[in-house]
């Protein structure tokens, strides 16, 4: 019997989401991204076309929220975004988990300009840091009048306990615009910078980066790195005068003296007080050689740096003593002067 033809009458009435998707994605994206990158699945499998207008009016979400989206899934590697000449969002790719291209979905920004001017390479978005650019006062006017970011700036203003200045929503639309964190993600941004007395818009930026380095897109995921960092992190952090937030790889310098070599809390910190006595640079780097060398010698306690110490100045060689000044005097052969005879001679002269 030859192969039989099938046909279906309707289009699907479901749409296929990847289990990888669920699986490794979803548990780190918010409520707006979510929404996006499952609209653009159902509209790709029904073959339709969309435009940013049309999503946002679909969620209820301005249009930069739905840009900051699929820039969040572009990171993801889960689509990427082609833009005309006019810097204009021109086409959508959707891709597979596990980097398979999946198809193109062509898209109409209705005149929104991408927040990057020229786009970056993913090598080059990895390695550079977002830059903040100078927003106009019109930028500000617009993001100010976003219900959302009015609710956002009214809640840092209780949290920091002053009104804003307009550097301050400059620092806030930055981190909301470029980095893409939700307004949930900088409120909870803003408290956790609070909470350890900081409240320098110049420090919650600095903090903001580094999450956004690390990939940190919720506050469920901000709130989980957080407790990682134990007192015993803070401690070590303060024994080498940092105030800032640790980042992941000051962490793995703390992890390895606690976790692999078993340092405690009392012998770091004395390796911190060497440490700051002696550089003002490389701090991390310096300790870790203090310790790595206590570790070869088997130094593990107070005590035993104590010993070690004490060891170190009995064997240390001792510098050669110089003869006292007399001791030096009589090292030349000593002359007897006749001073009667001396006298005579300088009367006569």
């Amino acid at each position: 019997m030859g192969k039989l033809t099938i046909y279906r009458e309707e289009t699907a009435a479901f749409t296929a989401v990847s289990n990888l998707f669920i699986d490794e994605y979803m548990t780190q994206a918010n409520d707006a991204q979510l929404k996006v990158y499952l609209y653009l699945l159902r509209t790709f499998q029904a073959n339709q076309a969309t435009s940013i207008s049309e999503m946002a009016d679909q969620f209820n979400h301005t249009e930069k929220d739905i840009m900051r989206a699929l820039r969040y899934w572009e990171k993801k590697e889960l689509l990427a975004l082609d833009y005309d000449g006019d810097k204009n969002l021109s086409a959508i790719h959707l891709l597979t988990p596990g980097n398979g291209a999946a198809g193109t979905i062509p898209t109409k920004p209705a005149g929104i300009t991408p927040l990057s001017s020229v786009r970056q390479t993913k090598e080059t978005a990895a390695q550079a840091p977002a830059e903040k650019p100078s927003y106009s006062a019109d930028d500000l006017k617009a993001f100010c009048s976003n219900s959302e970011a009015e609710t956002l700036l009214f809640a840092v203003e209780q949290y920091i306990g002053k009104p804003l200045s307009v550097s301050d929503m400059k620092t806030i639309l930055f981190i909301y615009d470029r980095l893409g964190f939700s307004a949930d993600l900088i409120d909870y941004l803003v408290q956790y910078c609070v909470g350890r007395e900081k409240r320098s818009f110049r420090y919650i930026e600095k903090v903001a980066l580094e999450w956004a380095e690390m990939h940190i897109a919720t506050p469920a995921q901000a709130k989980s790195l957080a407790s990682r960092y134990d007192k015993n992190v803070y401690a070590v952090m303060k024994a080498l005068g940092k105030s800032s937030a640790p980042t992941a790889k000051e962490v793995s310098f703390i992890d390895r003296w606690i976790k692999e070599w078993d340092f405690s809390l009392p012998v770091i910190e004395a390796a911190c007080e060497r440490t700051v006595l002696a550089v003002d640079k490389h701090r991390f780097e310096y300790a870790d050689g203090i310790l790595a060398s206590w570790r070869r010698a088997h130094v593990h306690t107070v005590e035993d740096i104590r010993a070690a110490d004490t060891a170190y100045q009995k064997n240390r060689p001792q510098p050669s003593r110089l003869p006292s000044a007399a001791n030096q005097f009589n090292q030349f052969p000593q002359r007897e002067y006749d001073f009667d005879a001396l006298e005579k001679e300088l009367l006569r002269n």
